[in-house]
């Protein structure tokens, strides 16, 4: 994709009127954050990307694979304590294994992600590390430190209708969206750690997290599918893995 993802966001929670918060604590991550975007903002976000994903790619109507992500995907959204909301889910028709979860509570996989997870627990390990960026507020987060980073960027001439275009490209959709900031390599071991502990208390075996990443690491190279390419399984994020679980005895 070769629109700049970082004004991307700025710019959509910017046509939101995004307001500021200020330094908080997360218990999910236990450490302070500096959010300067309300999660209203970005459950706003992340319905209109939402309508245009749905408006833009097709949707798959088989019955199973709609049936296999609500009920995973369910699951995931209790155990993480996300379930005081409606949700939404859509398996969306692709050759590019992806997933998403949106603030606000939308959820998405494609098809071919479907068929790469060979069992629920798989499955699980990638929802529940999408269902990990909301609850870590990772969002928010990265694009507060953008902002302070770009100071004085603004709205940029013509980027609604770029913004369109994205919305419509289902590949690396997590970061298209127009609301998943490309996460730090911080946030994605965060990510691993409290996407295992969710898709653990949801009664997931958290082991299977090692086979699916071990999995996207021997595509290496140029034929890794989209969403190694996003979240990638290295040798050190493995090993972090790893050792997070044997500390945990599971």
């Amino acid at each position: 994709m070769k629109l700049n993802r970082t004004l991307l966001v700025l710019s959509a929670l910017a046509l939101l009127g995004a307001p500021i918060a200020a330094c908080t604590y997360n218990e999910a991550l236990g450490r302070d954050q500096l959010v300067l975007v309300d999660d209203s903002a970005l459950a706003n976000a992340g319905q209109q990307a939402w309508a245009q994903a749905l408006q833009a790619n097709e949707v798959s109507r088989n019955p199973a694979q709609n049936e296999r992500l609500r009920r995973v995907g369910g699951r995931i959204v209790q155990a993480a304590g996300l379930g005081n909301q409606s949700w939404e889910y859509a398996v969306f028709v692709s050759e590019q294994p992806n997933a998403f979860v949106l603030p606000g509570g939308r959820m998405g996989v494609t098809t071919a992600l479907l068929h790469m997870t060979t069992n629920d627990d798989q499955l699980a390990t990638v929802i529940g590390h999408e269902a990990a960026h909301v609850l870590a507020r990772h969002s928010a987060e990265r694009y507060s430190q953008s902002a302070l980073a770009q100071t004085g960027v603004q709205i940029a001439t013509g980027v609604s209708g770029e913004y369109g275009q994205a919305v419509g490209a289902l590949g690396g959709i997590g970061a298209q969206l127009g609301i998943l900031l490309p996460f730090s390599r911080r946030h994605e071991l965060e990510a691993d750690r409290i996407g295992v502990d969710i898709m653990q208390r949801a009664g997931y075996r958290p082991r299977e997290a090692i086979t699916l990443w071990r999995a996207m690491a021997a595509q290496g190279g140029g034929s890794s599918p989209e969403f190694a390419s996003t979240h990638p399984s290295d040798s050190t994020r493995i090993a972090a893995l790893e050792a997070y679980l044997t500390e945990r005895g599971w």
